[in-house]
């Protein structure tokens, strides 16, 4: 296994002013990349801040007891939240996630969900509402996050076995606290909840059938997640990943799985089905997905643009730099030159990382530092 380098640079400063042109337009709901990639999808960062210390995501190495975290004043406010997320509705946004960092360490953050979800869609519609967590405060949340009008949810878990999940989260958090919280999310109301484990190599793989069997039939859709090269204290190899394709052919071992369709455009997973005795798909089963961001990039069609903890838009998980669009907010900048002080950053957009990675040497990440998953979300 290739030697972990955990470099000590902080991306926050990066970023550049975002601009109000000389004569703003009010926003038509149809922005279009430079590949003719529609605005879809929103994800906000709520909190640079975690409870857990995942090696692929928030390492101890970095992130320890002298780690400075954003002031509180550096956050956007949920009412500033709220002003950018009506502005990207305007563009064509449909579903909104929030996320960190852990969101539920965001103080009254049902207070913001209920914000969020009285706003409308350009065709005058609820958004699709929903929160990525670790699941760690969901049990005592999971009431406040439904009344106020959240949607779905989705829990970060790698690991069944109560050993490895307490290695990989590294602050000696036992799994039984995370499978409660999934527990009151269902008994509240809670019917689309998703899981997703990010696989390592050696580290979490002889959990993937233990995880299928486990959430197999109880309504929960348990998604594998290839290890990906986010940010730069990770110390991310190839060594480390387990191609999507080989996670399946462990599962169809042990399990008939069949195909499914995608349930909208620009979605990041490949849905599979379990079947029945006859070999088709038993809804009652349910089903798993696969993102394979390393070994099948989907950037044809992402749809999804990012907002950072302090209002900084990044329009790729892979980016270095943002566009500050906090201090437009604080300098009074109506919602209009909002619209199109945004409109023009996607129009320029061209990423497409995973799939320029595809084209480099086997197991060579691009250079260039990328900004931290946990700064942005997943």
């Amino acid at each position: 296994m290739a030697e972990r380098v955990i470099p000590l640079v902080d991306q926050r400063a990066a970023a550049y002013r975002a601009a109000v042109p000389l004569s703003p337009a009010a926003p038509t709901g149809h922005l279009l990349d430079q590949l003719g990639r529609p605005l879809r999808d929103l994800r906000i960062s709520v909190t640079d801040r975690c409870n857990f210390r995942c090696q692929y995501c928030m390492p101890k190495e970095v992130f320890d007891k002298d780690y400075r975290y954003l002031p509180h004043s550096a956050l956007l406010s949920f009412e500033e939240i709220t002003r950018l997320a009506r502005v990207f509705l305007a563009h064509g946004v449909q579903k909104i996630r929030l996320t960190g960092g852990e969101p539920l360490l965001r103080k009254h953050l049902e207070a913001l969900v209920e914000q969020l979800a009285a706003l409308r869609t350009a065709e005058g519609l609820p958004a699709d509402l929903t929160l990525t967590t670790n699941a760690s405060l969901l049990a005592r949340k999971a009431r406040a996050l439904k009344d106020a009008g959240l949607n779905r949810i989705t829990v970060s878990l790698d690991a069944l076995d109560d050993a490895v999940f307490r290695r990989m989260n590294d602050v000696d958090f036992a799994v039984t606290d995370v499978l409660q919280g999934i527990e009151t999310a269902q008994a509240v109301g809670f019917e689309r909840i998703k899981v997703n484990m990010v696989v390592q190599r050696g580290t979490n793989d002889d959990q993937i059938l233990p995880m299928a069997r486990f959430f197999r039939g109880t309504g929960v859709t348990l998604r594998f997640i290839e290890y990906m090269d986010v940010g730069a204290t990770n110390g991310w190899c190839m060594d480390e990943v387990l191609p999507s394709a080989q996670v399946r052919a462990r599962l169809q071992s042990e399990f008939a799985l069949v195909p499914l369709a995608a349930a909208s455009s620009g979605e990041t997973a490949s849905r599979w089905g379990y079947a029945d005795a006859r070999g088709a798909y038993d809804p009652a089963l349910g089903e798993v997905g696969f993102i394979s961001s390393v070994t099948e990039a989907f950037c044809g069609d992402c749809n999804r643009a990012r907002l950072s903890t302090e209002g900084r838009l990044y329009l790729c998980l892979f980016a270095s730099q943002g566009w500050d669009l906090r201090s437009l907010l604080r300098d009074g900048a109506s919602d209009i030159e909002l619209a199109a002080a945004i409109a023009p950053l996607w129009g320029q957009r061209r990423d497409q990382y995973s799939q320029l990675r595809a084209s480099l040497p086997p197991g060579q990440a691009s250079p260039g530092r990328r900004i931290e998953m946990s700064y942005i979300g997943g």
